[in-house]
């Protein structure tokens, strides 16, 4: 019996993951190129002939670095929101015996989403005070999170899990997704008071997530 192309394509789980490895990597890499050596507030002063030259511009570049607290801010958090995720997708792929065109589609439009961070990133780092700006980000969070909750939902009905992905399992990693997802929409929407409150609170439930759950009904996981 004759097969279709769609049929055949897209089955492998390794060549995804590897993709997927690799677009995390550069992705995570190019956040760092957000934060900027402060060389243009020292651009102007000759190099320190003497000793007090030496100290004096010691202290105008401690002056100079204190700005760069809101693109370190930003950094690390977008470095642990990227670590989250991939932990996220890892852990889907471990739990399927095997892909399809689908749901390598899927998995691509997730990496697509992946490659946005920096971009979403560098807004709120510029426009660290606009809500509009932490709206952007956070829709960059909203999108990866419904994208894997397609991925495992697909997976399910298509019969592309593994034995040991159980109901339970599959109910936990989406009970996951949900309420964190509920929980970064009520972080950012604190954005309405101050941007650097709402950015505070992600920051907080990535870490939550990171380091294990240790409030609330996140304890069931």
């Amino acid at each position: 019996m004759a097969r279709s192309y769609f049929h055949i394509s897209g089955q492998s789980l390794g060549r995804l993951a590897a993709l997927s490895d690799g677009i995390f990597a550069v992705a995570m890499t190019i956040l760092i190129l957000n934060v900027h050596v402060p060389t243009a507030a020292l651009s102007q002063v000759e190099q320190p002939l003497w000793a007090g030259d030496a100290m004096r511009l010691e202290a105008m570049l401690w002056s100079a670095l204190a700005p760069l607290g809101s693109e370190v801010l930003t950094y690390l958090m977008s470095f642990l929101t990227l670590g989250i995720f991939w932990v996220g997708q890892q852990t889907q792929l471990n739990h399927f015996v095997r892909s399809d065109h689908r749901l390598t589609w899927i998995h691509l439009i997730f990496l697509l989403v992946v490659v946005l961070m920096p971009f979403s990133t560098a807004l709120l780092n510029v426009f660290i005070t606009f809500r509009l700006a932490m709206l952007i980000y956070w829709l960059n969070i909203l999108l990866l999170g419904g994208i894997l909750f397609i991925s495992i939902r697909y997976a399910q009905h298509a019969g592309l899990l593994a034995d040991e992905a159980t109901p339970e399992v599959v109910a936990a990693s989406e009970r996951r997704i949900v309420v964190y997802q509920t929980l970064y929409a009520a972080a950012a929407a604190l954005c309405v008071i101050n941007t650097y409150l709402a950015i505070a609170c992600l920051i907080l439930l990535q870490l939550n997530s990171v380091i294990g759950p240790r409030i609330g009904p996140l304890n069931r996981f």
